[in-house]
C-alpha cells in the first residue's frame, strides 16, 4: 500500500492549508496505548454488578467502545451510567463522574510508568509516538501553518503528556477536556479557528485516528486525513481504524508520518 491512500481527491481551486487541528493520543502520542483493555473490563464490571457477565453485555460495550472513539471520556462514562442503570444488575449505581475517576486511576495506573519513565530520561519520546509525527509537526511549522491539539482526556494530563514527548513548542494551542465539565475539546477549537479567526473550511486540515474529530472536520468543510494507526508498532496501518476513519468520511488514511512528504505534496504544501 502507498504511504498515503487517498479515498476523495481534493479540489483543484482551494485555499492554502492556514492551521492544523491533530488528536493526540493514538494519532501522535501511544503513552495511553491499550486504554480500550481498562475501559472494557470496567464498564462490563460495572455493568454486571454481582453477577456473570452475559454476551450482550460484552458485545454491546465493546460496540460502544469502538464507536466512541475520540470523545469526552466524561460522555463515555454518561453512558456507562446509564447502561447500569438499565441492565439493573448492579445495586450499586455512581454517577458518571465517579465512573470517570474510577476509569483514570485505573488507566494511570497501566501508563504512569511510561510517563515517568520519559520525564527521566530513562526512555526516550520516540518510543511512544507513531513513527515521523514529529517531522510532519516540524514541517508544517516551518511552512508558517499554526496547529492545534486537542484531546478527550483531561487538560492537565494532555499538557503533561505533550511535555514529556518534547512536542510543546510545536503547538499554538493544547485542548485537552474542561475538567469537571461535559464539553468537546475538538469541536469548541473548530468552532473558534472558524468563527474567531475566521478561517474557511479549506483552510483547515484536521488529522486524527477516530471517527469524532474526522466527522467534526468533514462538518465544518475542512480537509481530513485519518491516521489508521497501529498503536503498538508505531507504524502501518491498523485495519479496524482504516475501516472507521473511511466510514467517517476521511479524505485520505495514512498509518504513520514517515513518508510525510508525500502528505504535503497532497496537501499542496
Amino acid at each position: 500500500m502507498n504511504s498515503i491512500e487517498i479515498l476523495e481527491p481534493l479540489p483543484e481551486s482551494r485555499m492554502r492549508i492556514e492551521a492544523a487541528l491533530f488528536d493526540f493520543d493514538g494519532t501522535i502520542s501511544t503513552l495511553r496505548q491499550g486504554w480500550e483493555s481498562v475501559m472494557r473490563p470496567l464498564m462490563i464490571e460495572m455493568i454486571s454488578g454481582p453477577y456473570p457477565p452475559d454476551d450482550n453485555i460484552v458485545k454491546e460495550v465493546e460496540e460502544y467502545i469502538d464507536e466512541s472513539t475520540g470523545i469526552q471520556t466524561i460522555f463515555q462514562m454518561q453512558w456507562l451510567a446509564e447502561a447500569v442503570k438499565r441492565y439493573g444488575r448492579n445495586p450499586e449505581v455512581h454517577d458518571p463522574w465517579w465512573y470517570k475517576a474510577e476509569y483514570n486511576r485505573r488507566l494511570m495506573d497501566m501508563i504512569k510508568g511510561r510517563i515517568k519513565a520519559v520525564e527521566e530520561g530513562k526512555q526516550k519520546p520516540e518510543e511512544y509516538m507513531i513513527c515521523g509525527v514529529k517531522d510532519f509537526l516540524e514541517a508544517l511549522c516551518a511552512r508558517g501553518i499554526k496547529i492545534f491539539v486537542a484531546s478527550g482526556t483531561d487538560h492537565p494530563d494532555v499538557v503533561r503528556e505533550v511535555k514529556a514527548l518534547g512536542l510543546f513548542d510545536y503547538f499554538t494551542e493544547i485542548a485537552g477536556a474542561p475538567v469537571g465539565q461535559a464539553s468537546c475539546s475538538k469541536e469548541a477549537v473548530l468552532r473558534r479557528l472558524i468563527n474567531e479567526r475566521g478561517l474557511r473550511g479549506q483552510q483547515l486540515l484536521v488529522v486524527g485516528d477516530g471517527k469524532v474529530e474526522i466527522g467534526l472536520g468533514r462538518e465544518v468543510g475542512a480537509i481530513t486525513l485519518g491516521a489508521a494507526t497501529d498503536e503498538v508498532n508505531r507504524r502501518g496501518i491498523n485495519e479496524v481504524k482504516r475501516r472507521r476513519l473511511i466510514k467517517a468520511g476521511a479524505h485520505a488514511i495514512v498509518g504513520d508520518f514517515v513518508d510525510y512528504k508525500n502528505i504535503l505534496e497532497w496537501l499542496g504544501l
